[in-house]
């Protein structure tokens, strides 16, 4: 489910999952950092300094502000205790269940992409049509009916259904990251960003070494560990049930704007007509034109011209896409690496620990890299995609547990460490209300070119591959990527290089030798400073613009 890169600031990461809109308000921008999926948004210019100067002063309000987000966040801790989570494959394919391991990986898993791919959109409208609670009392009830078809089910099916609805909650939490908004100012937005992000951080961190010591030192079975997870789950939703519902929400249930309160960006870009159109298909037509929706895609198209948002919207989709197979099939390899029959041999809880307190760091760590990203995106990107190959093809090769351990959270963390990097970087390519948007179609396109490789190489349908040739495959998929990234630095590189050559000196540099040029006299106090005249030709305008793409936040166009 994240220090400076040019005025950023990290927030715990995300997964791609959680990149979502934010719905109290209608002029957004992201924060100058983020965590994992669609983006923390707070709201810009004249808008934010109009809110901020309305906030309460101390008394009675900030203290009800403060229960309402404490609450929020013990929920969102609440939500990610499944300490049975890390185990369920060992459980599946134990004696317990009893499913063999090809029915795991080319039949009941695959599931999980299908239903992802189906219910995405739909939970994504109907957060914003319901606002959020409705929401996540369905993801609490989802993941309740998940650990009871776990434990009752015993038949390919009833694990089918699982994952089924293990997919709705995957979808809903969208609704989390949203809702938290919808308690707090403006103004606090960011600071709100990071304490949700950091409570679900911590619940599955906590819940990952807990299940891991119920496992090793308490021998515990990993039946009664679902069944501590179930009674997690209903407390959780037991929480839900107590969540304030928001009155208003980012697309569907838009307050009108307050007397006095500039309108928001594309209200501005796409003024209503003035004369009311006639008949009924005329009005219909006229609704869709002016809708909110329709005024946010037409201005997308325009905003998928920019080099810095395609590049970094070609990563997300991508590397998303082979990040969560590697994560979905992951417990399986090392099912097969280490085979063992007892429980307390298997370390699957201490590995997902690792690797979500690796993935922090390195997106903190992110967030101090302070580099041209439009001259050096792509070799960054190839770089990490060349690494992510090396350490896919180490999972698929070794024989040791522990070094397939190793791999797969440094493969984590080495993807984390992206994640806060191109939130800021697609967030200032684009003007702000757009940022949900472009990180929902982001998710959803990586959706399906992660369906479409699931159908193609996992399900018994397709190839029907065994886990390490399907290793095998995402290894050879990594190192393409990073082929491609390279090869696009290289001619960004010769480009550059021939640009600089060629570029023509200034007409008077070239009619006059050195020797003839004159030492520039500063203006007398009479001339004024109007009389320095600029020494050399400014930047090319492509030059100037890209870099400003590193510096300049959505609202500094404005």
């Amino acid at each position: 489910m994240w220090g400076t890169i040019q005025g950023f600031r990290p927030v715990p990461p995300a997964t791609p999952a959680d990149h979502l809109w934010d719905g109290p308000v209608c002029h957004l921008q992201p924060p100058p950092g983020l965590s994992v999926g669609l983006g923390s948004m707070v709201p810009s210019g004249q808008v934010a300094e109009k809110v901020a100067s309305k906030e309460p002063g101390p008394g009675r309000e900030p203290r009800s502000w403060r229960c309402l987000v404490l609450f929020l966040c013990f929920y969102g801790f609440m939500a990610q205790m499944r300490p049975g989570e890390s185990f369920i494959t060992p459980y599946l394919l134990g004696p317990d269940k009893n499913f063999t391991r090809e029915q795991v990986t080319n039949e009941v898993i695959p599931v999980l992409s299908y239903s992802y791919l189906v219910v995405l959109v739909p939970v994504f409208l109907l957060t914003d049509y319901l606002r959020y609670k409705p929401v996540l009392v369905l993801q609490g009830l989802s993941y309740v009916s998940v650990w009871l078809l776990l434990l009752l089910g015993h038949s390919v099916l009833h694990m089918q259904l699982m994952e089924v609805c293990y997919s709705v909650t995957m979808a809903a939490r969208i609704a989390y990251s949203s809702y938290i908004f919808s308690l707090v100012h403006p103004a606090r937005y960011q600071r709100m960003a990071s304490y949700s992000r950091t409570a679900v951080l911590l619940g599955v961190f906590t819940s990952s070494v807990l299940g891991q010591l119920l496992v090793t030192v308490g021998r515990m079975s990993f039946s009664m560990l679902n069944y501590i997870s179930l009674a997690f789950l209903n407390f959780s939703l037991v929480l839900a049930l107590f969540l304030r519902r928001p009155k208003r929400s980012l697309f569907f249930n838009r307050s009108a704007p307050a007397r006095g309160a500039s309108p928001s960006e594309l209200d501005q870009m796409h003024p209503a007509p003035d004369q009311p159109v006639r008949g009924k298909l005329g009005r219909a037509l006229g609704a869709c034109r002016d809708s909110f929706l329709a005024h946010m895609l037409w201005e997308l198209v325009g905003s998928a011209r920019r080099p810095q948002l395609r590049l970094w919207s070609l990563w997300w989709v991508s590397n998303s896409a082979g990040y969560y197979l590697i994560v979905y099939y992951v417990h399986v390899l090392w099912n097969e690496v280490c085979p063992t029959a007892s429980s307390t041999q298997v370390y699957n809880g201490a590995a997902d620990a690792a690797s979500t307190l690796l993935g922090a760091i390195t997106s903190f760590a992110a967030g101090f890299v302070n580099i041209r990203w439009a001259l050096w995106s792509k070799v960054v990107i190839a770089s990490i995609l060349a690494v992510q190959a090396g350490l896919v093809f180490l999972m698929t090769s070794t024989q040791d547990i522990w070094l397939c351990y190793a791999a797969f959270v440094l493969f984590r963390g080495a993807y984390q460490f992206l994640v806060p990097i191109a939130t800021f970087q697609i967030a200032s390519s684009l003007s702000k209300e757009l940022c949900a948007l472009v990180f929902g179609v982001n998710t959803f396109l990586a959706t399906i070119l992660k369906t479409t490789i699931t159908l193609i190489v996992s399900d018994k349908r397709g190839l029907g591959l065994p886990v390490r040739c399907q290793f095998l495959i995402y290894c050879v998929y990594f190192l393409v990527l990073s082929v491609i990234y390279f090869l696009g630095a290289g001619l960004d590189g010769l480009r550059h290089c021939q640009r600089d050559r060629h570029q023509p000196l200034p007409l008077a540099q070239e009619l006059r030798s050195p020797s003839e040029e004159k030492p520039v006299r500063l203006p007398s106090v009479e001339q004024g400073l109007g009389g320095l005249q600029p020494s050399a030709p400014p930047l090319p305008l492509e030059d100037s613009a890209e870099d400003g793409l590193g510096t300049l936040g959505p609202g500094a166009k404005a």
